[in-house]
């Protein structure tokens, strides 16, 4: 399997952290900046991690919302330097879907739902031109209480 770097893009609440349980936990290293709370400078250690992974021949994950080009700029950089496949999975849900999908979750795990809203606005879908090897949508998952 060749060496990859996926980086996730869509609004809180979209289903990304579901959907690397479900099908690429077993494969690729999940980094993700909620998951370093008492980290001083999470983008740093986070562009470590994945730097660190990839030299170690690890298939990496970064699961956030990377909504903005200059965002995901700096860790296409890093996936091309480890000459890894570089693939954008895009979260293509609506803000009412996010939020409902949102209210289901407990303590922390639940975002203001402003959060959702700017998100959203600021969201640019990632495209080949950025440097993506690929781009997938991942269709957005169903609401259930």
């Amino acid at each position: 399997m060749p060496l990859e770097l996926i980086i996730f893009v869509g609004i809180q609440a979209a289903g990304k952290s579901t959907y690397y349980r479900d099908h690429l936990a077993a494969t690729h290293v999940h980094v993700s900046k909620d998951l370093m709370a008492n980290t001083r400078d999470r983008e740093t250690k986070q562009r470590q991690i994945i730097a660190q992974s990839l030299a170690a021949g690890r298939s990496v994950v970064v699961d956030n919302t990377n909504a903005t080009i200059v965002a995901r700029a700096p860790l296409i950089e890093i996936g091309r330097a480890h000459r890894a496949r570089v693939v954008a999975c895009f979260f293509d849900t609506t803000p009412k879907d996010a939020i409902a999908r949102n209210h289901l979750r407990e303590g922390k795990a639940r975002v203001p739902p402003p959060a959702i809203y700017i998100t959203a606005r600021k969201l640019v879908p990632p495209s080949l031109e950025e440097g993506f090897d690929e781009v997938k949508v991942i269709a957005p998952l169903p609401v259930t209480a």
